[in-house]
C-alpha cells in the first residue's frame, strides 16, 4: 500500500487493526500520524491515543495500552515509534523488549485497537521471527523510495491546496536543489508561498533565491566542475561548503561517494541496468541515479576512476597527516586535471 491508498483507507473510517509503516520520509510519516490521530474523536484522544518510544520504552508497555478497553470510546490508537528491534541495528538503550509479548498480540490484536508501527529505516531484517510475524499481520504501507513523479506530484497538491500555481521548471530546480527529498521541499514551500503571495505563481528564479541547497547538490555541482577541469569554479564551491559549515573531511567523503556511485551506475548501465533497477540495486534515492546518468553521459570510465583513487589518497593524508585539509583538496585538484589535461 502506498500513502495515497492509506489516506484513502482512513477517510473511509475503515482501518486495519495493525500498520507498518517503513521508510524516511518524515514529512509523509507526520501526514500519517495525523491522519491516524483523527480517527479518535477530539474528545477522547487523551485517553485513547498512546504514543511510545521503543528506544525509552519496551513495547510491553505499549502492548498492555494496546490490550485495554478504550476509554468511553469505540477505538483506541497505539503509537509504536522508532521499533529498532525489527532491524539488525544495535542501539545504546537499557530498554529491555520482549518480543514473546509482541508475537502472542500479533496472533490475536484486539479489534478495537489500531496499532501502528512507524520504522523509519531502509530496510528490517527479514530474518526475524518477530519481522516476519509483524509483516504477515500488518497493512504495510512503503514510504521510503518515492518516485520522482510521486514526490512531483505531493508538491503539486500542495501547492494547489493552497490556491498556488507552480511552474515546472521551478519544480524541476526545486527536486534538483533538494536532491529530491520531500521532506526539504515541503519545509521550503512556506517561503517560496509568502514571497509569491501577490502573484500566486511559483517560479525558477524564486526557488533559486530561496530554497535550500542539500549537500549532496552542491557535491554534485562540484563532481561536474571537477570533471569538466574547472579549477577556479571548483574551489569556490568548495570554499562555499566550507563556509556553510561542512567539515573538509565530510566534504571529501561525499564526493568519494558520489564518484563511487558513478562508476557503479556506468558499469551496470553496461550490463542491461535500466534507472529503476539500478536505484534498486544500488539502494540509493531513485533522483540520485537519474543525476548520476546524466553525468556519465559527458564522461569516461578512465577520468571517474582516476578521480575516484585520487579523493581516496587525498582522505587518506587528510587523516594521517598535519596538512591543511583545503590544501590537500586543491592538490588533488590541481593534479587530477593535470593527468586529465
Amino acid at each position: 500500500m502506498n500513502f495515497e491508498q492509506l489516506t484513502k483507507q482512513l477517510t473511509s473510517g475503515n482501518p486495519d487493526r495493525v500498520y507498518l509503516i517503513l521508510g524516511d520520509q518524515a514529512y509523509l510519516a507526520d501526514q500519517i500520524r495525523n491522519a491516524f490521530v483523527q480517527l479518535i474523536p477530539d474528545g477522547e484522544r487523551a485517553m485513547n491515543i498512546g504514543s511510545y518510544d521503543m528506544e525509552d520504552v519496551s513495547i510491553s508497555t505499549a502492548l498492555e495500552d494496546a490490550i485495554s478497553v478504550p476509554f468511553f470510546g469505540e477505538k483506541r490508537l497505539v503509537i509504536v515509534n522508532r521499533p529498532y528491534f525489527l532491524t539488525g541495528m544495535r542501539v545504546k538503550t537499557k530498554v529491555e523488549h520482549h518480543m514473546d509479548d509482541l508475537l502472542a498480540y500479533l496472533n490475536h490484536p484486539e479489534d478495537s485497537t489500531i496499532m501502528v508501527f512507524f520504522a523509519p529505516y531502509e530496510k528490517l531484517d527479514a530474518r526475524k521471527k518477530v519481522t516476519k510475524a509483524l509483516k504477515r499481520v500488518a497493512t504495510i504501507v512503503e514510504i521510503g523510495r518515492l518516485r520522482e513523479n510521486e514526490i512531483k506530484q505531493l508538491i503539486r497538491q500542495r501547492v494547489s491546496e493552497k490556491e498556488f500555481k507552480i511552474d515546472e521548471d521551478a519544480l524541476e530546480r526545486m527536486v534538483q536543489l533538494t536532491g529530491g527529498k520531500l521532506t526539504a521541499m515541503m519545509n521550503d514551500l512556506p517561503k517560496l508561498l509568502l514571497y509569491k503571495n501577490d502573484t500566486k505563481v511559483i517560479d525558477v528564479a524564486a526557488v533559486n533565491g530561496l530554497v535550500s541547497r542539500s549537500l549532496e547538490q552542491n557535491v554534485f555541482d562540484l563532481v561536474n566542475s571537477v570533471l569538466k577541469k574547472k579549477p577556479k569554479e571548483s574551489m569556490d564551491i568548495y570554499q562555499q561548503l566550507i563556509l556553510e559549515n561542512s567539515q573538509p573531511i565530510q566534504i571529501n567523503a561525499v564526493l568519494i561517494q558520489q564518484f563511487r556511485l558513478l562508476l557503479q551506475v556506468m558499469i551496470l548501465q553496461k550490463h542491461g541496468y535500466s534507472q529503476g533497477s539500478l536505484a534498486s540495486t544500488l539502494k540509493v534515492h531513485p533522483y540520485r541515479v537519474k543525476l548520476a546518468l546524466q553525468t556519465i553521459r559527458k564522461f569516461n570510465y578512465v577520468q571517474l576512476r582516476e578521480a575516484f583513487v585520487g579523493l581516496v589518497d587525498t582522505e587518506r593524508e587528510m587523516k594521517s597527516t598535519s596538512r591543511s585539509p583545503e590544501l590537500l583538496f586543491e592538490l588533488f585538484i590541481l593534479k587530477f586535471m593535470k593527468k586529465q589535461g
